[in-house]
């Protein structure tokens, strides 16, 4: 496997695209007007407690207050406990340190802990934990303690004071004692800083920034298969050489300051195929097709054979398209950052060892997936569900915004329908005010229905009202939109 990072930076926003093996496989846009802030520490105050929810509402300066748990409220001990009431935990007007772990999605405000941490290359710092830990990623159990011993003899031997865990990030697997403690001598003093800072700050006030994307890319991606990081700014360019030389020098020379005329989403096609990720269908290899539904509840995903037919017989056709289905999903959940609840419905399967193979190929292809996923296999209807967690907005919802005349319906009122309103309402109208004659401003597919397949049916309706009604066409009108003027 081999991978390259490509950074795109203007004024206005930053793109970055991770390429594997000459395919996009993630992208992150973030805009400068609109910056995530999943990470970021406040300082805010409690603006409403619901003991209905188990929850409170949390001013922290945004335009929305934010939301937050009980079970990820931090009592006095140290502990959580779900069964506490909020009412006992929190107070309104209380001010409260939190940390964002979701960004504010549609309507709903960013999601908020207590539970405080901060990253660094190899190493999280949990300052209210007082256990040390390691990513599950690694899985070999010699280096599991390995790492485990080594950062208890760092944190032992640590001149600041130590008054909370740290969690081993799967980057630090082979890394030495040296890196190590480099990174936790970084992240004690980065947190003596932001204690100091919640002592001193306002409220409602951010006391840590987490790092801009395209230096977050760095830190948080940054492996074994990735082959070079290329960037198409020349001030940014350096900020991140700078960062590299500080934190992670064995990676200084994998970065690549990108001159080229050829804007730089040009390279691998990522502008093409961040246009196609924002389709609802998506063509697979052989011929077969996936349909990407996102909604309010879930994200549901139907597997069809299109146009192939394949050269055996029925179920080994459906078989190799589900294997390709299920590699294609797997890609297109990191690509649109598509989270919560995710519904496959596979093509029928009568062989219970393809249902098995297909599974694996699924759960397999998901273990590249940065984001923590859960599949808990077929259900009786032979679906396939799995969970996604969502810490920002999908791609669509970044770059696109509800359609302004179906309203993210997808679907429109046909002119005939339309056109069956517009009777009843003139017959409301007639009751409460009746009027001299009627004007009716509408679409010109709707005035046109009305003229022609609608006009015995006008007819009749002057001729029982005793009233003229005359139409106008309005261009700017959308196909469900139209008025009627009292005359």
């Amino acid at each position: 496997m081999s991978g390259e990072v490509l950074i795109n930076l203007t004024p206005m926003e930053t793109r970055v695209a991770v390429v594997e093996n000459g395919v996009l496989q993630e992208a992150f846009i973030e805009r400068t007007r609109r910056r995530g802030i999943v990470g970021n520490i406040y300082k805010g105050r409690v603006a409403r407690v619901l003991p209905g929810m188990q929850a409170a509402f949390i001013d922290i300066g945004l335009e929305r207050a934010a939301f937050i748990h009980a079970h990820d409220v931090v009592g006095s001990n140290g502990a959580t406990n779900e069964k506490v009431a909020i009412g006992h935990l929190l107070a309104e007007g209380q001010t409260l340190v939190v940390q964002v772990t979701k960004d504010p999605i549609g309507s709903k405000g960013a999601r908020l802990t207590t539970h405080l941490s901060v990253p660094s290359r190899y190493l999280v710092y949990m300052p209210e934990s007082p256990h040390n830990g390691v990513s599950q990623r690694i899985e070999e159990d010699t280096e599991r303690d390995r790492l485990r011993a080594l950062t208890d003899e760092c944190q032992a031997e640590q001149e600041l004071e130590v008054t909370g865990g740290f969690i081993v990030r799967t980057a630090a697997e082979g890394v030495g004692k040296n890196e190590l403690y480099a990174d936790m001598h970084f992240l004690l003093r980065l947190w003596r800083k932001v204690s100091e800072r919640r002592v001193t700050a306002p409220t409602p006030s951010v006391i840590y920034d987490d790092l801009p994307l395209y230096i977050r890319t760095l830190r948080d991606l940054m492996n074994d298969e990735l082959e070079k990081i290329r960037i198409d700014s020349r001030e940014n360019f350096d900020n991140l050489l700078a960062f590299a030389r500080e934190f992670m020098p064995d990676v200084e020379a994998q970065i690549e300051y990108y001159p080229g005329e050829r804007p730089i989403f040009d390279l691998f096609s990522v502008e093409d195929e961040i246009q196609k990720a924002l389709a609802r269908k998506v063509q697979l290899k052989s011929g077969g097709y996936l349909v990407i539904d996102p909604t309010e509840a879930m994200t549901t995903i139907d597997v069809n054979t299109g146009g192939y037919v394949g050269h055996r017989n029925l179920e080994e056709t459906i078989f190799k398209t589900n294997l390709e289905a299920a590699t294609a999903i797997a890609r297109q959940l990191r690509l649109r950052n598509l989270g919560g609840i995710i519904i496959i419905d596979f093509i029928d399967m009568e062989d219970t060892e393809h249902q098995r193979q297909v599974l694996r190929v699924l759960e397999k292809s998901l273990e590249r997936d940065h984001a923590k996923t859960k599949c808990t296999g077929v259900t009786e209807l032979g679906l396939v569900q799995l969970t996604r967690k969502r810490t920002r907005e999908s791609l669509e919802q970044t770059l696109c915004e509800p359609c302004p005349t179906c309203a993210g319906r997808g679907t429109l009122k046909t002119p005939e329908t339309v056109c069956y309103e517009i009777f009843r309402e003139i017959l409301r109208e007639e009751r409460a005010y009746s009027p001299e004659a009627y004007m009716v401003l509408a679409s010109q597919a709707v005035v046109d229905r009305l003229l022609d397949e609608e006009s015995t049916a006008v007819s009749d309706l002057e001729i029982f009202i005793n009233k003229t009604i005359s139409f106008q066409v309005e261009v700017h009108y959308s196909q469900e939109q139209y008025d009627i003027v009292l005359m």
